[in-house]
């Protein structure tokens, strides 16, 4: 597959304190794909227990990007079903993308579901590149306040070594800004993560982001 460039993840955590905020969820996507988005994932690890609240706002945002933006669901395979994403992200901790893949498969609805993997070393990153992932991530490449108790930075060093493991696409996560975005990319990288970087003026932040990254 090709990656956008841009590769926005919304975190719900973010929106959580909003008067209603599924809906503010939805007006930030707006924003996002006005400016020129054609990905999003969205991901709530703030409240894993809280289902209905991820699957209603997985929902809402498959209404809002139709057959504007592809959605990601972050980590749940059975979520992505329920709101009829494009796909899913998985962790090292989640589902493994063959049992992932063989669920996709079952489900005869026409649709040829992305999966997507996380890794934050070679040794993972080595063995992802003989999994049915689609594409995978490598990170955090810097610092992040985005994920409690991240993995060790891998710096953009990491992102290099990466591209010279894997032939999959490639997407870079972790602190990512867009002072530091061009430098991820020309390590390798075929897509970049990010989350925080965009929450302030989104549609100036996307534009940043596409007249850097090209």
């Amino acid at each position: 597959m090709i990656l956008p460039r841009l590769y926005p993840i919304i975190d719900f955590s973010f929106f959580a304190a909003r008067a209603d905020p599924i809906a503010a969820v939805a007006e930030y996507a707006e924003e996002l794909m006005s400016a020129g988005v054609t990905l999003l994932q969205l991901r709530d690890k703030s409240q894993p227990e809280m289902l209905h609240r991820f699957l209603s706002c997985a929902r809402e945002l498959r209404r809002v990007t139709g057959d504007r933006a592809m959605l990601m669901v972050n980590d749940r395979v059975d979520l992505c079903l329920a709101a009829e994403a494009d796909g899913c992200h998985l962790g090292q901790d989640d589902l493994s993308p063959m049992a992932a893949r063989r669920i996709f498969d079952a489900v005869q609805d026409g649709k040829n579901r992305i999966i997507g993997y996380s890794t934050h070393n070679l040794d993972q990153l080595r063995e992802a590149h003989t999994f049915p992932a689609d594409y995978v991530a490598i990170g955090p490449v810097f610092a992040t306040s985005s994920k409690m108790n991240p993995d060790p930075v891998v710096g953009v060093e990491g992102v290099r070594q990466a591209r010279e493991v894997t032939r999959k696409p490639l997407v870079a996560i972790g602190g990512i800004t867009r002072q530091n975005c061009r430098q991820v990319i020309d390590s390798g990288a075929d897509s970049v993560a990010v989350i925080s970087d965009l929450l302030e003026s989104p549609a100036k932040a996307v534009a940043d982001f596409l007249r850097v990254l090209g």
